[in-house]
């Protein structure tokens, strides 16, 4: 059987875009039937608000791991757009580089956060410990990394999209 990037690359964003709607749909779920149980029964589920604040951290980072996959992400481009295309291409890798390493210093010190969390033995709620929940942080931010890194050294025209 033949190695093949493009399957492995297909499975990982059907992966991350499944994570995506996952949180999206439960978040959805979770908060219409708080706001139910609240107003008709005037009762709630205990553990449900920190579960919404996971929930919106993870909705967070896989939508902002979305957003620099596709080159939809947030870009400060006001000097390019005045640049010559040459030196457009070249500002576009060097942006692209500084956010590697802007997201990859961002990576480092989350895993030592969850590493400081599961040492601690830190639960949430319903006993979940927290470092579970905080697993987005260093997997988001490296990817976005990776990401960002493959971009500069590609040289992608900073107005195209990659899809």
């Amino acid at each position: 059987m033949r190695f093949r990037p493009e399957r492995l690359q297909r499975v990982l964003l059907a992966v991350e875009d499944g994570l995506l709607m996952t949180a999206l749909i439960a978040t959805l779920l979770l908060s219409l039937g708080q706001i139910l149980l609240r107003d008709i029964w005037h009762t709630g589920i205990s553990w449900a608000d920190p579960a919404l604040r996971v929930l919106v951290l993870w909705i967070a980072l896989l939508g902002a791991m979305t957003a620099t996959r596709d080159g939809n992400h947030i870009k400060i481009d006001v000097i390019p757009r005045y640049l010559p295309p040459v030196l457009r291409s070249h500002s576009a890798r060097i942006a692209d580089l500084f956010a590697a390493l802007v997201c990859a210093l961002m990576a480092w010190q989350a895993i030592r956060f969850v590493h400081l969390e599961f040492a601690e033995g830190i639960t949430l709620f319903a006993s979940v410990p927290a470092w579970t929940c905080e697993l987005i942080l260093p997997l988001g931010f490296g990817v976005m990394a990776i990401r960002f890194l493959l971009a500069s050294l590609a040289g992608r025209r900073p107005d195209a999209q990659v899809k």
